[in-house]
């Protein structure tokens, strides 16, 4: 009897440990996984990190992420569909730094293969795609963990929801990525609605998008130089026209004038 007893005890512990292993399957095989990897096997399991990532990730353009950012299901009961896209970048939009983050993308990109309800992965490199960076207002680097809603025949299309996530180029890990499918880390983050919604902004929704991303991107490119060289010749011509504007009116008097100081010619001729 004390031994059932003692059982019995033991048991609500026995279910909650159980519960919060199965919540967190993927993690648990992570931490293991990696413990048994020597770290001279660090160069080669990047490389395969990189091949398993490349495989399960799309990588998006300003030409087809529409196209990719739909919803696969017309069933509103199977939605919303989750993806993750990372924001990457190299010397030119992340100043050389995002290896790392890339590294701990690719390992998780390749845990997260595994998961079937996992979201589906998505990839932008900013110097390949500067104009659909600027057009989303995405730096690098981030995750933007977005929601597309399914919408049914008989109504309206909600909202896409989007949140976003920033990454250390030198603290994150692998693990931090992968909690934000397995520990839903993204909802600490608030729902992102501005202008610049790449789905429901306003800009978005008046077909702006394209067009004001190429006008981003020139005034991001254009060096600061130039810019005060247009506006020195500017000013410097306003002030020309304001300083010389009184003599070029006298200027102007004097060769409209008569020479020899005869009357003009709608005065009549004294006899």
């Amino acid at each position: 009897m004390r031994l059932s007893a003692s059982l019995l005890a033991l048991l609500p512990i026995t279910i909650a440990a159980a519960q919060q292993q199965q919540q967190k399957p993927l993690q648990s095989w992570l931490d293991k996984a990696k413990s048994y990897i020597p770290s001279a096997a660090s160069a080669p399991l990047a490389s395969a990190a990189a091949k398993a990532a490349a495989n399960n990730v799309v990588t998006l353009t300003k030409d087809n992420w529409r196209s990719v950012l739909t919803p696969s299901t017309t069933d509103p009961f199977e939605g919303p569909e989750s993806w993750m896209v990372f924001f990457s970048g190299g010397n030119k939009t992340c100043y050389g730094r995002c290896t790392r983050v890339e590294q701990a993308w690719n390992e998780s990109a390749a845990l997260l293969a595994t998961d079937p309800s996992a979201p589906k992965l998505a990839y932008v490199n900013c110097d390949k795609s500067p104009v659909l960076c600027t057009t989303w207002a995405a730096a690098a680097p981030t995750i933007w963990h977005i929601q597309l809603p399914v919408v049914a025949p008989d109504q309206s299309k909600p909202a896409t929801t989007i949140r976003i996530l920033g990454l250390n180029t030198t603290t994150t890990t692998t693990r931090d990525i992968v909690k934000i499918h397995t520990e839903k880390t993204y909802e600490k983050r608030p729902v992102y609605e501005g202008a610049l919604h790449p789905f429901d902004g306003w800009v978005a929704k008046s077909g702006l998008s394209v067009p004001l991303g190429y006008v981003l991107f020139v005034f991001a490119n254009v060096p600061s130089w130039a810019f005060m060289i247009v506006i020195s010749m500017g000013s410097r011509y306003v002030m020309s026209r304001r300083m010389g504007g009184p003599q070029q009116d006298v200027n102007r008097a004097h060769r409209s004038a008569p020479l020899g100081g005869a009357p003009p010619a709608n005065e009549p001729v004294a006899k």
